[in-house]
């Protein structure tokens, strides 16, 4: 069961979004199975759709420009639209995004070590980063 850990208070006629931890704020911006993925691949420089696409091969194309509006929208990833036939569009990560460099590596790094020791336990699991 999904519980929603972000309370919404209407506070004259606005509505002011509460979070009980930091990590909600977070995860409201990087969770999920693609946008910590797709931030970390941006980090080495910007990419066209395809090019996540091929990077990413279980993601569908819908998905994967879902993630990046999201993203946009967040301030963690920016656009450049290239007038041109035909068009081309890249995608970039932000000053602002930047920021969450950090906890993408801790993530990685977390991750490899979680490997090595399902892999020490017995299980059939393999990474495949370069």
């Amino acid at each position: 069961m999904y519980y929603n850990l972000i309370n919404y208070n209407k506070i004259g006629g606005d509505i002011l979004k509460q979070y009980n931890l930091g990590i909600e704020a977070t995860l409201e911006i990087l969770g999920g199975k693609w946008k910590a993925l797709i931030v970390c691949l941006l980090m080495s420089g910007a990419k066209r759709t395809s090019e996540l696409e091929r990077l990413i091969p279980d993601i569908s194309q819908k998905v994967l420009i879902q993630q990046l509006r999201e993203l946009e929208r967040d301030g963690i990833v920016g656009r450049i639209n290239y007038h041109q036939m035909p068009p081309k569009v890249e995608y970039y990560v932000t000053e602002y995004g930047k920021t969450a460099n950090e906890i993408i590596d801790v993530m990685c790094t977390w991750g490899r070590e979680n490997i090595r020791l399902r892999k020490l336990q017995g299980e059939d699991i393999n990474l495949l980063e370069k």
